[in-house]
């Protein structure tokens, strides 16, 4: 029995250590895996982030900067058939963070985002505003046709339209509708130039 058990044993052994190193090894390729697998996890998310500068934040505009890093100030008039547009109504206060009129101040836009368009302050207070036509959303039109005309002034010079135009620090902004004469511009725009600003 002796020799015939240490042989046992020792095949024993020997098996049982061939087992251990084949577990050690799956565990160790188990273990690789997963350390790859978080590694590409890592350098993908990695990547992404180094990228975020390309992507437009969720919610901004088009074309916009980051939120924040610009704060300009623009006076602006409107005027229809000589009537003053009114934005110091809640309706029209504070519709966004990135360009928005605040602190019942109807006179003073605020642009927080580089790349912000007037066209977009606009479309957050639900007014469409086209070089043709200044359309309210309950759909009262106000466009360009024989009688009357849309005119856009931006720092006393005429302007074809203003949507895409993204104010700088100071501008004076004039929208005038209807049919009135140079003398009647020239009155709204020195009316524009001695509004208050806020800062």
């Amino acid at each position: 029995m002796g020799k015939k058990a240490r042989k046992e044993r020792e095949e024993k052994r020997d098996s049982f250590a061939v087992k251990r190193t084949k577990q050690k090894r799956k565990n160790s390729l188990i273990a690789a895996g997963v350390l790859g697998a978080i590694a590409v996890i890592v350098g993908w998310s990695a990547i992404n982030f180094m990228n975020m500068s390309t992507f437009s934040t969720p919610g901004a505009p088009p074309g916009a900067g980051v939120l924040g890093d610009e704060h300009e100030h623009a006076s602006i008039l409107v005027r229809i058939f000589a009537d003053k547009f009114d934005f110091t109504s809640p309706a029209f206060q504070i519709k966004n963070s990135w360009i928005h009129f605040e602190a019942q101040d109807g006179n003073t836009i605020h642009r927080h985002g580089s790349g912000v368009t007037l066209g977009y302050l606009f479309e957050t207070l639900g007014i469409q505003l086209t070089d043709e036509c200044f359309i309210f959303a309950d759909e009262r039109e106000f466009c360009t046709n024989e009688d009357y005309s849309l005119k856009f002034y931006i720092n006393h010079n005429t302007v074809q339209g203003i949507q895409n135009y993204v104010l700088s620090e100071g501008d004076r902004i004039l929208i005038s509708y209807g049919n009135e004469d140079q003398a009647q511009i020239d009155a709204q725009l020195t009316e524009l130039d001695s509004q208050p600003m806020a800062g």
